[in-house]
């Protein structure tokens, strides 16, 4: 068959599925149009040209979150959603005063942080390049590219009179999506909090592919340390793989309905069910979200506050609440990610945020009452700020990196105050009733004021998981 053809019954058949009939008279107009404007349009196109412009088409006039993927966009398209590429190992951002290009963070192991790339260096050119006005796109289009081949960077440190030239050789890189607090001098992460080392911080800032598993060894290390509670921060976590976290919450839930997808029609497409193999079923948990949570870190926050498990801390989610499929199309035409079901939470509730959805309707994850920290947008923009500034290795007394200098020491996070007043909170309500009931048996008095005790630490958000090790025998 001559290539043309071929093109041309592509097409035909992607249009027919949208209409359903391949007779119809939608799908004959379709096919007409394509011919003709192949034979006649005064500006010609190509038959791949046009076969991407129609699938981009139908693809925009579905929702927001089903598009089109050139088989050009498949790569880029690939790296965002398994934070896997080749490159150097540089987070960096972009100074808000001189737009200069600053690095962030040299992720260890990497060949950024073998040269002796720094927090806090410029970034001057990229293979000779000015990138002093390129925005982080830009940037990190140009530092990453195939693994074994070799980028020259030209940085410049704090204290340093002249820039100084490193030639690196990229490597395959995979990003971090499970972090702590504070980074140690070798660049890990330390995963509980520099003021209070008793309780555990955890930061996810996207599902990817390995994010579930390092969650887990992260976990076994906190419990480990017996610490005291864990604050799970997914604030601007736009979401990921649904398989990931599904197993996210599987970690911390040790029975029942994790989430639930169903079609357009209502049917029920696949419940998700916990293994019985959490990690961490009973420490004390707060989540934070903010109204940049998304898809998968909605799902896991409504899980979470669905079984008790944690409390939900900060301002109410984005609502994102619908799966997307990949639909791998003939080679060379790319990928089509399809809007094809839509999320329920354990509850049976909605997290989707339908576009005439209104402030009182049921959408997105809600914090738990008492629990709300609303944030004007300097707040927010001053809290993203920190939290970069502490997730970058700086040697004591070291002053903030440029762009960082207006951050005080004594920052506090509004929302991380609150998940420590929770701890607090609850182990002010527990330790008596786990006193009491110490020397007590199932069905003595002592018992039944422990049953009290637990009801009336979940009224207050205190979850009943925090006792769970009080009762006897369960």
């Amino acid at each position: 068959m001559p290539r043309r053809n071929l093109w041309i019954l592509v097409i035909t058949i992607v249009f027919s599925l949208l209409c359903a009939f391949r007779s119809s008279p939608y799908g004959r107009a379709l096919m007409y149009a394509l011919e003709q404007i192949h034979q006649k349009s005064l500006e010609p196109r190509s038959q791949k040209e046009l076969a991407e412009a129609a699938l981009r088409g139908m693809a925009d006039a579905l929702d927001p979150y089903s598009t089109y993927i050139s088989d050009a966009e498949l790569a880029q398209f690939d790296e965002e959603l398994d934070r896997q590429f080749g490159g150097v190992g540089i987070e960096i951002h972009v100074d808000p005063e001189t737009r200069g290009v600053i690095v962030t963070a040299a992720l260890p192991g990497t060949p950024a942080q073998r040269a002796g790339i720094r927090p806090g260096d410029r970034l001057l050119e990229v293979d000779g390049r000015d990138v002093a006005t390129a925005n982080l796109e830009e940037v990190s289009r140009l530092v990453r590219g195939l693994p074994g081949s070799r980028v020259e960077l030209t940085v410049q440190s704090r204290g340093e009179a002249e820039p100084r030239r490193v030639t690196l050789t990229r490597e395959i890189i995979q990003g971090e999506t499970v972090m702590g607090d504070t980074r140690n001098a070798d660049g890990t992460w330390n995963y509980t909090l520099r003021e209070r080392p008793d309780i555990g911080f955890i930061r996810i800032d996207t599902f990817a592919d390995e994010t579930d598993d390092r969650l887990r060894e992260v976990l076994r290390e906190l419990m480990a340390k017996k610490v005291r509670g864990i604050i799970l921060d997914l604030r601007s976590d736009p979401g990921g793989r649904l398989d990931v976290a599904v197993e996210v919450c599987d970690a911390f839930v040790p029975s029942g309905v994790i989430v639930t997808t169903q079609t357009r029609t209502g049917v029920i497409k696949e419940r998700f069910l916990a293994s019985g193999k959490a990690v961490c079923p009973e420490t004390p948990l707060a989540v934070l979200i903010n109204r940049f949570s998304a898809s998968a870190s909605e799902i896991v926050a409504a899980c979470l506050q669905d079984h008790g498990r944690a409390v939900i801390i900060g301002e109410r989610s984005f609502g994102k609440g619908t799966v997307q499929e990949l639909l791998d199309l003939e080679p060379g035409l790319g990928r089509l990610k399809l809007t094809t079901a839509a999320y329920r939470r354990p509850n049976g509730k909605n997290i989707h945020r339908a576009l005439n959805a209104g402030p009182d309707d049921d959408w997105g994850v809600l914090p738990d009452p008492g629990y709300q920290v609303d944030l004007d947008e300097k707040e927010v923009e001053m809290q993203i700020l920190a939290r970069a500034l502490r997730g970058m290795y700086r040697p004591e007394k070291d002053p903030n990196p440029v762009g960082f200098e207006k951050i005080p020491d004594d920052f506090q996070d509004r929302c991380i105050q609150k998940a420590l007043e929770y701890f607090d909170r609850a182990k002010r309500e527990v330790e008596p009733a786990k006193k009491e009931v110490k020397p007590a048996k199932k069905g003595s008095q002592a018992g039944e004021t422990v049953l009290r005790a637990w009801k009336n630490a979940r009224d207050i958000g205190a979850r009943g998981a925090m006792l769970a090790e009080a009762l006897p025998g369960t």
